[in-house]
């Protein structure tokens, strides 16, 4: 073994960290007798040789040697190698991808080409793998060969002649998986492979095969599912939950296959007794994202299973099935509800996890779930009440079904009222945070609390402006905590959120504090500082007459960064128009396209008293920034009162910009132009009648995406119904 592995020049290549020549070592260490090294050895090829997916010069200068110590029956862990075999020949590139690859990313490319090649070649080895007297081993060659092998037709004709034959439960699940990548991989096989997953999902087959089945269909032929799925799933899981404990996993299962599971094979195999029939269709043109497979989480699994929950490959086909349901919401959330009853805690961990996922990517009905959500809260389980505060606290408005719950979870445990971090300032707890945003009066408690603490949570300003009237009796020790700020270098991080919350409520007793801060700011951090006691002051509006001195002081400042921000305060004040529109016309020349932006909305919000600022307003529409371009047009239509020259280019941001959606619909929303048959109400009706929130992204999301989704429907409504007829000021 290993042989000519010496010869290589190694030290010439890299990989993620260096030299590669470490590399021998770690490839002799995945031929070790000792788990540990060959563990650290594993790692090392992953962390370093194949880090992140990428492909190195040493990574595939590699491939031959793991071909070699997969072929020998006398390593152990072979099923691991399998899979970095797997992960390295895997990646494909389609023709788009190719298009998208810029010079620098050529040398990759390549890589990831030649890789695909070298482990494709030797793919045939797989084939023997899967009678391979390791389970572990048989457990990763069914996904090698969908993802490898080159004649995929005999790769799914084996995944069917093996099904009937192989003892282990897990490996079945993989042979399962396996027959959905060749369908989503190869179009023409698709049928065949739905029309068998469609019999294995059928009654008379053992439930964690019939629920891999289906989950397998729902990602590459959704509409081959039952039309009772949520039923049948159930079921399917109430089954496995009321299966009788057993010991071991992959890793006991080999020879021959125990009474349960002889009699599980023996029904499997009643189904190569049917022909091939039609099959419901190609997948669609591009393959649905999908978690990771089922492999990774079904090696070494729990040497037991609890009486009453079912193995811990459930949890994985439920995300699988909900990746291919995509956005049938009804019975996803039909789903999610039943998981959340169920007496299995980790289903439930689960069920939340996916919820959140759902609730943030899809609209939907969702209050008899958010309801279950809630429930969840009660459970003497901290790590479920905490999954499920944390899912509350980014659905905002949405969380209203479970109101009392988090009121109840809120007033039994004071301890969690505050959060605190080793680095970083504290913050409000979840539940609390969840029950402000829905502008509960139970949050007060909490809120005042987290007042009288030695150091402020930094989110607290924000919790306060969910609630504003009803959290009016906080102004007292509001103003009470900034007289108590020292304006030193920690001046900003201590007022903040204290000078956030006033502004919410408008507390116009806390001006002596407030110019306190405004005069006193330091050098650090000090525009910063500076710029929250100026909102708060536009906030106060007309009751803060006595701080127009001050911010006509500050106004006539040469060289002062928040110049807008101090026009803008004088103009909620003590609405001098003459005052503060040199100033902002001179923000439009800003050198940093932030502060030309402030300066646009803040002649905007001048209404017509900005009029004659129309002319550089209108130049700014063909800036090559597109925020500012939608800033002028936004603030064009307010200084002018004319929509036409605006329309077009919001309508045109809506296009170009998903993100721009909310900015745009609010502003139809003041003026009620969407009529009936217009663009804007073309728009405005296909975002209503979108399943997909705007801003969902793939891989990634923000903590308030929802919020702003739902923001953008209500307007979308209010704009339809002929707007607030609230203009700017004028």
């Amino acid at each position: 073994m290993f042989a000519g592995i010496d010869e290589v020049d190694w030290a010439s290549m890299e990989h993620a960290y260096g030299p590669a020549d470490d590399v021998p070592a770690m490839l002799r260490g995945l031929a070790s007798a000792d788990p540990a090294e060959r563990e650290t050895a594993l790692d090392g090829m992953y962390g370093a040789v194949h880090h992140q997916g990428d492909v190195y010069a040493c990574t595939l200068a590699s491939i031959p040697f793991l071909f070699e110590l997969v072929a020998d029956p006398g390593i152990q862990d072979r099923g691991s190698i399998v899979e970095l075999l797997t992960s390295i020949g895997g990646i494909d590139l389609d023709e788009d991808d190719e298009e998208e690859i810029d010079e620098e990313e050529i040398e990759g490319a390549a890589n990831y080409a030649m890789a695909a090649t070298a482990v494709t070649a030797g793919a045939g080895i797989f084939f023997e793998l899967m009678t391979d007297e390791d389970p572990g081993v048989r457990l990763a060659a069914p996904l090698a060969l969908a993802a490898l092998h080159g004649r995929p037709d005999r790769v799914l004709a084996l995944l069917r002649e093996r099904m009937p034959i192989e003892p282990a439960e897990e490996v079945r699940l993989a042979l399962v998986e396996a027959a959905g990548r060749v369908a989503l991989r190869h179009r023409a096989l698709a049928g065949q492979a739905a029309a068998w997953l469609s019999r294995l999902a059928g009654e008379g087959f053992p439930p964690g095969l019939r629920l891999a089945a289906l989950a397998q269909l729902a990602r590459c032929a959704p509409d081959a599912l039952p039309g009772d799925v949520v039923r049948v799933v159930t079921g399917l899981l109430r089954q496995l939950r009321s299966k009788p404990a057993r010991r071991g996993g992959t890793g006991g299962t080999s020879g021959t296959a125990p009474a349960a599971d002889a009699q599980q094979a023996e029904a499997v195999g009643a189904v190569e007794a049917y022909p091939d029939a039609g099959g419901p269709g190609e997948p669609p043109a591009e393959e649905r994202s999908a978690p990771v497979t089922l492999v990774g989480q079904l090696r070494g699994p729990s040497g037991e299973e609890e009486p009453g929950h079912p193995a811990p490959w459930t949890a994985d086909l439920l995300r699988t099935l909900h990746v291919g349901l995509d956005d049938r919401v009804a019975e996803r959330t039909a789903l999610l509800a039943d998981q959340l009853r169920s007496p299995d805690r980790r289903q439930r961990i689960d069920a939340l996890r996916m919820s959140s996922g759902l609730i943030r990517v899809w609209r939907g009905s969702y209050g008899e779930l958010v309801r279950l959500v809630g429930e969840q809260l009660a459970t003497p389980d901290p790590q479920l009440a905490e999954a499920a505060s944390h899912v509350l606290e980014d659905l905002f408005g949405l969380a209203a079904p479970a109101a009392d719950a988090l009121a109840a979870r809120v007033a039994a445990d004071p301890g969690a009222w505050v959060k605190d971090w080793s680095s970083g300032p504290p913050g409000l707890g979840s539940a609390v945070k969840a029950l402000a945003r829905l502008g509960d009066a139970r949050s007060l408690p909490a809120l005042a609390a987290a007042l009288e603490r030695p150091e402020v949570p930094h989110d607290v300003g924000f919790a306060i402006g969910f609630l504003g009237a009803t959290a009016d009796p906080l102004a007292e020790v509001l103003c009470r905590r900034l007289g108590e700020v020292p304006l030193d270098g920690r001046a900003h991080d201590r007022a903040g959120p204290l000078l956030t919350g006033l502004a919410a409520l408008r507390a116009k007793e806390a001006l002596p504090e407030v110019l306190r801060i405004l005069r006193g700011a330091p050098a650090h951090r000090g525009e910063w500082l500076r710029t929250a006691a100026l909102r708060a002051l536009a906030a106060f509006g007309p009751a803060a007459h006595g701080a127009v001195p001050e911010l006509r002081a500050l106004l006539r400042r040469p060289g002062s960064a928040s110049a807008t921000e101090v026009a803008q305060a004088l103009w909620a004040v003590d609405g001098d128009a003459d005052a503060v529109l040199p100033v902002l016309i001179e923000g439009l020349q800003a050198e940093r396209v932030h502060e030309r932006r402030s300066a646009v909305n803040a002649l905007g919000g001048l209404g017509a008293r900005a009029e004659v600022t129309a002319p550089r307003l209108r130049a700014l529409l063909g800036h090559e920034d597109p925020w500012l371009r939608l800033d002028a047009a936004i603030a064009l239509w307010d200084v002018t009162g004319r929509a036409d020259e605006s329309v077009p280019l919001l309508l045109s941001a809506w296009e170009a910009n998903r993100h721009s959606r909310v900015r745009v619909a609010e502003r139809l929303a003041r003026s009620g132009v969407a009529g009936a048959g217009s663009e804007s109400a073309r728009a405005l009706r296909a975002e209503l009648a979108s399943v997909r929130r705007h801003n969902a992204m793939d891989g990634g999301y923000g903590s308030h995406d929802t919020y702003e989704d739902e923001k953008l429907l209500a307007f979308c409504r209010q704009a339809l119904r002929g707007g607030t007829g609230k203009g700017p000021a004028t």
